[in-house]
């Protein structure tokens, strides 16, 4: 029986993708600060997570009781940060390939709310746990 299923193609590369080697450290670390100063100056949402934040940062040398709460309470920060960092790069795109209403567009963008939702949710528990006597 003869195969009717032909081969698949061979995958093309991006002329984008970088190569490799301490270039692209560099090169990606870049990327990664002009997201960061991105988020800083387009998404209200990240400066008050910001706001918020740092304090906490700041505080939890004197506020953890042990290295491993106090990994859980900075981290618990940080992921708030990362997670709507994401959200913000989901909304961006979103907004990049249509600004009217479209159900999976408001649902790809509800999700990623969803999500710092929960991470914020996590980090008030992760506080309380570790500061309730």
């Amino acid at each position: 029986m003869p195969d009717i299923n032909p081969p698949p193609e061979p995958a093309v590369e991006s002329a984008f993708k970088s190569r490799g080697g301490l270039q692209r450290v560099w090169r990606a670390m870049g990327y990664s600060l002009a997201g960061l100063r991105a988020a800083v100056r387009h998404e209200a949402a990240f400066r008050q997570e910001l706001a918020l934040g740092v304090p906490m940062l700041l505080l939890v040398p004197w506020l953890a009781p042990g290295r491993w709460q106090a990994l859980m309470m900075a981290g618990s920060v940080v992921a708030v940060w990362v997670v709507e960092l994401l959200n913000s790069a989901v909304e961006a795109l979103a907004d990049a390939l249509s600004v009217e209403q479209h159900p999976l567009l408001g649902r790809a963008k509800d999700l990623g709310s969803a999500a710092v939702m929960l991470c914020l949710a996590f980090t008030a528990v992760v506080w309380a746990v570790v500061l309730w006597p």
